[in-house]
Parts: C-alpha cells; sequence; structure tokens
C-alpha cells in the first residue's frame, strides 16, 4: 500500500504547540534546485526537470564550479518570516516552532578575534553550491533547543539571541561549515543558547544544517540598549541522529569538558559499533540549500575557531538504526496502523492533508514501507505529544521500537482529534437547534400576528395589568405609581433588565387586594360552636374572642388587633389561632418567626436586588385576596437578631395599630394598610420578647391541661382522628378510658397533647399491623378482588431502561412496575375482628411505662427530708423531694443536684434564717452561743441530671435545715412551695396550676402555698384537683414551721419565742390590693 494513494484522505489540522510548525516538504528539481521567491519558500513547479531518483542517496546539491566559493545571504525580514526563508529543495516551507521564542542573550560578547565582519549588502547571488553532508563531524556548536526535539528531514526555526552564539554563526557561514548540533533541554523552562552543564540536555539530537538565516530584533520591545542586541533566526534542517560524548563549556580554552560515558539505550536498542570514515554514508534525506556569497574558507572539518568564542562545544558520533528485515511481518503491521491511523486523522481534520502529500511526494521510495523509519520520524513531528515521549522516539535505534513509540504517540492525537471533532459536533448542533427554535418562533409570531389570534407580548402584559387595576380600589397614591410604572414599561426594551423588574413590581402592585375583603361572621352562637367543636377547655381564651365579636359587632367593624398566647408546647396555640379564623369567616395565613435574622422577611426587599420579594406580611395579603386576614405570627418569642438587622424592632410598625395604617414596605414602596388585619402570636415565654413589642400585645395565657381535660381530649378529638389516620375508622378498635388514664398518668404527663396524641395514634398503628398480622393478607375478602382488578385494568408494564454503563452505582436488575389510572380501594376488615386496648395490654403498644412512681419518699422519711412543688420545661409540675445532712467540719455549705444560681441563693438564705434564729429553734442555749462552726452542711436535691432553677423551693430547703438541726420527721404528705426572704417572708411564686396537678397526681393531701398566690389558685385550679388537698397560705416561715412540726415537741418552745400574728384584714380587701400583693 502506498501512502500517496490515501493522502488526500488525511489531513491534519496543525495544533497550536505546533504553530506556525507545519511540515511542508517539497519535490525536489532535477537541477536540485528549489524556487524561492521574495524570501518566501515557495512551492516547486512540477515539470521542472522533475526526477524520482531511487537506489542511491541525494547528496546535497552544489553548482557548477569551484566548491570552495560559497555564499552568505543576511535577508532582512521579521521573525515570523524567516522560518519561511531560503530553504533546501526538499521543502518548501519551515516555520517558527517553540524554540522561536525563548531564548535571551547570553550577556557575555564575543572575542574581538572572532567578531563578525561587516554585513555584507544584501543582494542574493546566483551561485548555488552543492555540499556534500559530512560523514563524521566529531566536534561541533551545541545549540539548545526547547519543548520538542528536531527529527531528521523536517524543518525548525529558531532564534539565536546570545552574541557570541551569533558571532560564532555567522563565522560558520562564512567558513562554509554551516553545521551544528540540536540537543533537546530537559528543563521546559530554561532559556539559554549556551549548554553549561552536559546533564541539562539530552544525550540524543539531531545532526542539522543551517540552510538560512535572516536577522531579528532582540531585547525587551521597550527601547534602549537592550532592543539594539543582534539576534538571528535560523531555519534548521536535520540530517541524522547524533549522541553527544564530550562537551566543551564556555571558558575552558579550548580543555576538554568532563566526559560522559554512553548509557545504554532502551530495551531492544544496542549501541552501534564506531564506524570508519569510509563505512559512514551520508544522509538519505534531501540535503538543503544554501545562499552564500564567494569567498574562501578552510576546510569542512577544521572547527578550531569555535573555541574562541564563549560558546558550547561538543564531540558527537553519529546513530545508526539498527539492521531490520523489511518484511518483518511485524515491521508493516505497525506501519499499516500508522497509515490507518493518518486516514482517521485526516477524515476528523482535513487541514492535515497537504502535510501528508508533501511527505509522500519527498520520498525517495515508491513504496512508503521500504522507509519505516521515515515513516515513524513523520508521525512524531507532525503529533503534539508529550516531550518524553517524542525524545523516545528519536532515541529510538530498534525500528520496530520507533514505530511503536511513534503509533503510541499518533493514537494520542486522534483521541484528541476525537474529542475536539466532538465538541465541535455537539456545540454546533446545540447552535443550530437554537437558531431554528428562534426562526421557528419568530415565523410563529408573524403568523399569529397576520391572523389576529395573538397582540405583541408586551402589550398583552400591560393590558393585563390594566384589567386587574381596574378591578381593585387602589388608594390615590397607589394609583399614581402604578401609572408612572405602566409608562415606564410601555418605553422598556422586553429584554432590558429594568423592564423585567418592573415587570414584576406591577406584578405585585396589582396582586395585593386594594379594598377587597371578606365579609365578617359576627355571630356569638357560631363562634362559641366553633370554639367548642375545635378545643376543650381554654374557656379564658374562648371568652376573649366572644369579647372581641361583640365589640365589633356592636361597632359595625373590627379593628385590627394583636393577641398573644403565652403557653408550654403542645396545648393548642397554633390551632387556637385557626379556629378563631373560622369563626369570623377570616382568610388565615401563618408564617414563623423563630431564628428569623433578617429584617428584609419584616420589611422587604430593596428593588435593587436580584431576586427582591416583598416582605411576608405583603406575601400573605397576595396568597389570601383579602384586606382582613388573620395573621398567625408564630415563635415570637425566639426571634434572632443577626448582622442585617434586628427584625423584632421591625415588627413594632406592623403590629402597631398606630402605625401599621400606612405600613412601608422596602420593595413596594407605597403605604399598605393593615389595621383590618388581625394579629395573632404565639410564644412559649415572655422573657425573650422585647418589651416595645409586648406592650404592644393583649397577651393570654394558656395553661396546660388537667388529668381530666386530657382524658376528654383524647377521647373525643385524638382517638377519632388517629382511628380514621390508620385505617381503622369501622373496626372494632376499642381504647378504654383506663387505658387513656394509664396513658397521661404514666406516659405524657407534659401541660400538652403533643405527646399524648403521639402515643395515641402508634397505638392504633400497632392494632393495625396486628389485624393484618393475625388474618394474614390473603384472608381478606378484598385481597383476590383486588388482584383481578388490578389485572383487569388498563394497566402498564413498564420496564426501566437498560442500565447505563456510565452510571457510578451498578444495576443488577430489570424491575417491572405495574401502573394504573385507578386507585387503589381500601380493604374492609371482617366484623368478627375485634380489638381491645386497656390497662393489661397497654405496654405491648407503647412499652413499659416512662414515670413509675410520683414521689420518692410515701412513708414517713429521715429528718432532714422535705417535699417541694417544681415547674418543669415540659410545662408540666413535679414533687420534689429536698435531702439535707450534717457532717463534721468548718460551717460550709455544699450544693449537689445541678442547681442553678437563684436556687443556690435560696439555699444560702435558708441557711442564714436558720442560724440566725437557733436560739429561737432551740438549736442552742444562749443567744450569744456559736453554732454549726465545726460542722458542714450538704444539701442535694434528686434527679440530679435535670437541671433545676428558680426560687420556689424556699420554704422547703428552710423546712428541710430546720428537720436535719432539730432531728424532727416532716410528713411526706405535706408539700409546699414559694419563695423566702432573709427575715422570713413568704413571697408569691408561679406555675401554682402545674405544681397541684402534680401533687393531685401524687397523693398529697396538704400544700402550703404563699397568700399572695390565694386568687390565683382559686381562680385557675379546677375544683376537681383542689379535691382532697387542703391548701395553706402563709405570709412567714414561721407558719411554715408551725404548720409542718404541728404537734412536734419542738413546736413547744416555739409558741414563746418564734409566735407570729397575722395582720388584721378587712373581709372586703379590694381585689386590686390581692393582686399587688402577688406582684411583690
Amino acid at each position: 500500500m502506498h501512502l500517496s494513494t490515501c493522502a488526500p484522505l488525511l489531513a491534519r489540522e496543525t495544533s497550536p504547540r505546533l504553530f506556525p510548525r507545519r511540515v511542508s516538504l517539497a519535490r525536489a528539481h532535477g537541477n536540485g534546485a528549489a524556487k524561492l521567491e521574495d524570501g518566501q519558500a515557495g512551492e516547486v513547479e512540477p515539470g521542472e526537470g522533475e526526477e524520482h531518483i531511487q537506489g542511491r542517496d541525494h547528496e546535497p546539491l552544489s553548482g557548477e564550479g569551484d566548491e570552495d566559493q560559497h555564499h552568505v545571504q543576511l535577508a532582512a525580514g521579521d521573525e515570523g518570516g524567516g522560518a519561511d526563508g531560503a530553504a533546501p529543495p526538499s521543502s518548501a516551507s519551515s516555520s517558527s516552532g517553540d524554540d522561536a521564542d525563548g531564548s535571551s542573550p547570553d550577556s557575555s560578547p564575543p572575542p574581538e578575534s572572532a567578531s563578525p565582519p561587516p554585513e555584507q549588502p544584501q543582494q542574493p547571488t546566483s551561485a548555488l553550491a552543492k555540499n556534500t553532508v559530512p560523514e563524521i563531524y566529531p566536534m561541533v556548536l551545541a545549540l539548545p533547543i526547547t519543548r520538542r526535539p528536531l527529527f531528521p528531514g523536517f524543518y525548525k526555526a529558531v532564534v539565536v539571541r546570545n552574541p557570541a552564539v551569533v558571532a560564532a554563526i555567522k563565522e560558520m557561514l562564512k567558513r562554509g561549515q554551516s553545521y551544528l548540533g540540536a540537543f533537546l533541554l530537559k528543563d521546559e523552562d530554561a532559556d539559554s543558547d549556551v549548554i553549561t552543564d552536559i546533564n541539562s540536555v539530552h544525550k540524543v539530537g539531531v545532526f542539522a544544517q543551517i540552510t538560512s538565516v535572516f536577522p531579528a530584533t532582540g531585547g525587551d520591545g521597550k527601547g534602549g540598549e537592550n532592543d539594539k542586541e543582534e539576534s538571528l533566526t535560523a531555519v534548521l534542517y536535520p540530517h541524522r541522529r547524533i549522541r553527544m560524548t564530550e562537551l566543551i563549556t564556555p571558558g575552558q580554552g579550548g580543555a576538554p569538558a568532563a566526559k560522559v560515558q554512553l548509557v545504554e539505550d532502551a530495551e531492544g536498542e544496542k549501541e552501534p559499533e564506531p564506524i570508519d570514515a569510509s563505512s559512514v554514508v551520508s544522509s538519505a534525506s534531501p540535503a538543503p540549500l544554501t545562499l552564500i556569497h564567494a569567498h574562501r574558507t578552510p576546510g569542512p572539518l577544521q572547527t578550531s575557531f569555535l573555541k574562541e568564542y564563549p560558546i558550547s562545544i561538543v564531540k558527537v558520533e553519529n546513530m545508526h538504526a539498527q539492521p531490520y528485515n523489511k518484511s518483518n511481518q511485524t515491521i508493516r503491521a505497525v506501519m499499516a496502523e500508522i497509515v490507518s491511523v493518518f486516514k482517521d486523522i485526516a477524515a476528523l481534520n482535513p487541514l492535515f492533508r497537504d502535510q501528508i502529500t508533501n511527505f509522500t511526494i519527498s520520498q525517495t521510495a515508491s513504496n512508503i514501507f521500504d522507509e519505516p523509519d521515515k515513516l515513524a520520524d513523520f508521525a512524531a513531528a507532525v503529533s503534539t505529544g508529550e516531550v518524553g515521549e517524542l525524545q523516545d522516539v528519536l532515541e529510538s535505534l530498534v525500528i520496530e521500537d520507533r514505530l511503536q513509540k511513534a503509533l503510541l504517540v499518533l493514537k494520542k492525537e486522534l483521541i484528541n482529534a476525537q474529542l475536539q471533532s466532538k465538541i465541535s459536533r455537539d456545540v454546533e448542533s446545540k447552535i443550530q437547534k437554537r437558531q431554528r427554535e428562534y426562526f421557528l418562533m419568530e415565523q410563529l409570531k408573524g403568523i399569529k400576528k397576520e391572523l389576529g389570534m395573538e397582540s405583541d407580548g408586551k402589550d398583552k402584559l400591560i393590558e393585563k395589568f390594566k384589567e386587574r387595576a381596574e378591578m381593585l380600589k387602589m388608594p390615590e397614591v397607589v394609583r399614581k405609581v402604578f401609572d408612572e410604572e405602566l409608562n415606564k414599561l410601555q418605553h422598556l426594551e422586553p429584554a432590558a433588565s429594568e423592564a423585567n423588574v418592573t415587570r414584576n413590581y406591577l406584578d405585585w402592585l396589582t396582586q395585593i387586594p386594594w379594598g377587597v375583603h371578606s365579609i365578617e361572621n359576627y355571630s356569638i352562637a357560631h363562634a362559641t360552636k366553633v370554639l367548642e367543636e375545635d378545643h376543650y377547655g381554654l374557656q379564658d381564651v374562648k371568652s376573649r374572642i366572644l369579647e372581641f365579636l361583640a365589640v365589633g359587632k356592636l361597632r359595625g367593624t373590627v379593628e385590627g388587633k394583636i393577641i398573644c398566647f403565652v403557653g408550654p408546647p403542645g396545648v393548642g396555640k397554633t390551632s387556637i389561632g385557626k379556629s378563631i379564623a373560622r369563626a369570623l369567616n377570616r382568610q388565615f395565613f401563618r408564617f414563623s418567626v423563630g431564628g428569623l435574622t433578617d429584617v428584609a422577611e419584616i420589611k422587604g426587599h430593596r428593588r435593587t436586588y436580584v431576586g427582591a420579594l416583598p416582605s411576608k406580611i405583603i406575601q400573605a395579603l397576595k396568597r389570601v385576596g383579602t384586606e382582613n386576614p388573620l395573621v398567625l405570627i408564630d415563635e415570637v418569642d425566639k426571634i434572632g437578631r443577626g448582622h442585617n438587622g434586628d427584625p423584632a424592632s421591625a415588627l413594632l410598625e406592623m403590629l402597631d395599630p398606630e402605625q401599621n395604617t400606612a405600613f412601608l414596605d422596602h420593595y413596594m414602596d407605597v403605604p399598605v394598610d393593615l389595621s383590618r388585619v388581625l394579629f395573632v402570636c404565639t410564644a412559649n415565654v415572655l422573657d425573650t420578647i422585647p418589651a416595645p413589642l409586648l406592650d404592644r400585645m393583649e397577651v393570654l395565657e394558656v395553661s396546660g391541661y388537667v388529668a381530666d381535660e386530657k382524658s376528654v381530649i383524647a377521647d373525643k378529638y385524638l382517638a377519632p382522628q388517629a382511628r380514621e389516620a390508620s385505617g381503622l375508622k369501622d373496626v372494632d378498635v376499642t381504647l378504654e378510658p383506663a387505658a387513656i388514664d394509664n396513658l397521661i398518668k404514666y406516659y405524657c404527663r407534659e401541660s400538652g397533647v403533643r405527646n399524648l396524641k403521639k402515643h395515641i395514634d402508634k397505638i392504633y398503628r400497632k392494632a393495625a399491623l396486628k389485624i393484618v398480622q393475625d388474618l394474614g393478607e390473603d384472608a381478606l375478602p378484598e385481597a383476590e378482588a383486588t388482584a383481578a382488578e388490578v389485572k383487569d385494568e388498563a394497566s402498564t408494564s413498564v420496564e426501566e431502561q437498560q442500565p447505563d454503563p456510565t452510571a457510578s452505582v451498578p444495576q443488577h436488575e430489570h424491575h417491572k412496575t405495574t401502573v394504573t389510572t385507578q386507585e387503589r380501594k381500601p380493604l374492609k376488615v371482617p366484623d368478627t375482628v375485634h380489638i381491645r386496648i386497656g390497662t393489661d395490654n397497654l405496654k405491648d403498644y407503647v412499652g413499659p411505662p416512662i414515670y413509675h412512681k410520683d414521689r420518692m419518699y410515701v412513708k414517713a422519711p429521715p429528718a432532714g427530708v422535705s417535699t417541694g412543688l417544681g415547674y418543669l420545661g415540659n410545662g408540666s409540675g413535679s414533687v420534689m423531694p429536698i435531702e439535707a445532712t450534717s457532717m463534721p467540719g468548718k460551717g460550709g455549705l455544699q450544693l449537689t443536684g445541678k442547681l442553678g444560681e437563684v436556687i443556690r441563693e435560696s439555699a444560702q438564705i435558708g441557711l442564714s434564717w436558720v442560724k440566725s434564729h437557733a436560739y429561737g429553734l432551740g438549736l442552742t442555749k444562749d443567744e450569744s452561743e456559736q453554732w454549726l462552726n465545726d460542722r458542714d452542711v450538704h444539701l442535694h436535691m434528686p434527679e440530679g441530671g435535670i437541671g433545676k432553677e428558680g426560687p420556689s423551693a424556699g420554704t422547703a430547703i428552710l423546712s428541710a435545715f430546720v428537720s436535719l438541726f432539730t432531728n424532727t420527721k416532716i410528713n411526706p404528705d405535706i408539700a409546699m412551695t414559694g419563695e423566702i426572704s432573709l427575715v422570713g417572708q413568704v413571697l408569691p411564686v408561679g406555675g401554682l396550676k402545674e405544681k397541684i396537678l402534680a401533687a393531685h397526681r401524687a397523693g398529697i393531701k396538704t400544700i402550703l402555698a404563699p397568700a399572695a398566690n390565694r386568687a390565683d389558685i382559686e381562680e385557675n385550679v379546677p375544683k376537681s384537683v383542689k379535691t382532697g388537698i387542703r391548701f395553706v397560705y402563709v405570709e412567714d416561715v414561721r407558719q411554715v414551721l408551725q404548720e409542718v412540726f404541728k404537734g412536734e415537741p419542738v413546736t413547744e418552745r416555739w409558741k414563746e419565742t418564734l409566735t407570729y400574728e397575722e395582720p388584721a384584714t378587712s373581709e372586703d380587701e379590694p381585689a386590686a390590693e390581692q393582686a399587688a400583693a402577688v406582684q411583690n
């Protein structure tokens, strides 16, 4: 197979790394000359004495006459044009490679003795000298090159900037010795024209001939002295491979450099034996032409003059390919594969075809398979492979190995070409698709416009905004802004960014329900019915809502109010808001501000920002479509504060009735009336709500539910909902009242019913699972019918696609999915199924009890133990024992049980009061006697994993100290709560309802409470809870001690020393004074 037959099909786009290193070979003329015009590489005209020489090597061409007459032409031209200057006959053009842009001039000037002669007039002569390439040239000028090696038979243009090297090259050309060695630098970033270290270059290079030189501008291009330095662009034509044996570095004065032993070549390659001069044949490559001036020169091998220049000179030896068998099947197969790869590359990049054509024409052999070494060099020369791979091709002496390495480089080139072609096709297809879609859309718009089916998009949009505005009762200020923005939109191009902003603004402006409100229902009977349906208990909240409706009915209108429900989690604060909205026939919108740190959520974003949106309240008005919705602001006590502002401060304007009549949103920038909106806020505590915000709210406390209320809620609301959600609406599943009571007592003691709802849901889910497991799926009546329906219905089996080979997760099976448009019918459970959940099997559904006992000491506890009442974080109360003991020490007090700062202070106050009244308590015999100086006191509250805080344990702590020091036991049926002062006053506390619920559950018979909390207990605690409990209201700790230790011997002395007389109070004491006492 001859390569010329496939050359027209092969092409390759020159890589940027090769540019403008284009391999271009021209057919030699019969007289050995190449046609050159205007300093550019011309193309050989076919037919002028064209001759195909076979069976002998080409020698460099010479003219008729004396071989010692030579000419040098220094043609003026730039660096880029120099690559295309005068060339040998085997080439029509050459190009500047990567080396032409990297070498910096050497600072050392050449010696005076070696200074170049004056520049000759730039007049080319017609004399052409045909020189024979020397067979042995042991010592040559070494020129380092970068980035890629040279290959025999292929041109390369390099730029030389070192003055000494430039002078040496000029002198060589004068003497007719235009040969040098080109070696690749190992460091790609190196920039030098002189080799200073033999290890800095690869030892295998090429023996090249300078075919032409051109002046090139050096320096930094900024003017000055540097730009005056002379540099040259030299076009090199490599003849053969050589190996560097010695380096004579600059400054050695001709002394030989350190000798470097030849290393063994790659596996399969052997170092050739030394060859006599007579056995060395000249290069088989076509020789280049050199235009030179006539002058006498010494013999071609006299290179001693080079030692006068500070340049790098090397001793070299030729490298010959090892003999090979042309009929070797492996070699022929690899060559065939290289030709095939050339075909593939040409099919992808037709620009490569000229290079392959020129290479085919330049060959001396009629069949490319007769010159495998040249084919390998050509493949490496035109590829953009790695530097190391190309150098390996150059160093390979075994033809088979050289072909294999060249094929590897060419294969990578093919892969790059395929990838480039794929990317190009993808981009073109996308562009064509978009252009086609755009063209069709424009045609469609034109057709619709001609038929009157559709007007211009902007006109239609403006018409839509006008229609919306006509249906609204916009205030005058808003109407004016609307007209201005609409006029702006009419004069804006649709593609402009401002048009998009204006369109979005008009969209929001016309979707706010200006003047649209829902018809409110002021019926007291209807509101009462709705509230009773949705909630059980909560009489205070229901009464306040009914008052609100009564005022609205009398006035004919209801102005916006701000109501804040405060209570523990799960008591129904959020659901109360929904019920109020339903009772008033108002739209409902909820948004949470828990953790909110951006004030833009309350005031809106500026329109200048990308993706700007109005505030939440504006979004609420758009969503509900009325001006008078009920807006629930959830978790108002958990609002945050960040670098974007304080949202709590922004809420002031929105919630203040005096300001929200003209609420100004940053996005809308027009006043919006929020006075008709009913705001309802929810919070767990009031401590974290800012005082200015809290002052604008009407606070309604939603306390927890008692056990009786929880039982009713579970029976009337939670159980039916859970039954229906579990698919057991028509199934006989009974949750007994006793089981609900146990569920409340041993599993769900929190104030709310959220946890109770979770447990009831779990019970019914377990019951559903039990029914299916016990009866079996096949035993259900609908099992067979359902299977038949699925089979007979119009269903489709959709088989998933084949596994994607590129998927990262392997796919093993094909899944068949049956789809249908028919809804699945619920299965009917037989009437013979009956499930009862009672106290005996409750743990099978919800697990073992969480709370095992209500109090630690049921029988008489030891001295030093009292019973207090606490309020837990989940809104429930607890009975809390307090233990005290003493030991020898130095009068210190130790506190344990994960106690907070306030409760520690209460313990210090209680101990101080006992010390100050030690004589009155009978602990000392004399008032001046020192006491407790030799003993330490330790106070502990059990359940140390739970943090405890608050002042309400003051009376219980003091009672425990007195019990310890008097060695008197306290009745475990007595519990107490109240804060104490240093002089013994009992102060009011909170959470009385939850504490009394816990005492009732624990079976406490007597509760000592502050007298200031009497009204709270009588009003808020249900009678069912207070039944069976005796309440003792105290104002001083002496009353506490007299009640706790009633009947004990120690109280006989207390009658004389700790008597307390109750202040005389009128039976008609105003309620205001009682309230003041509670606050104090």
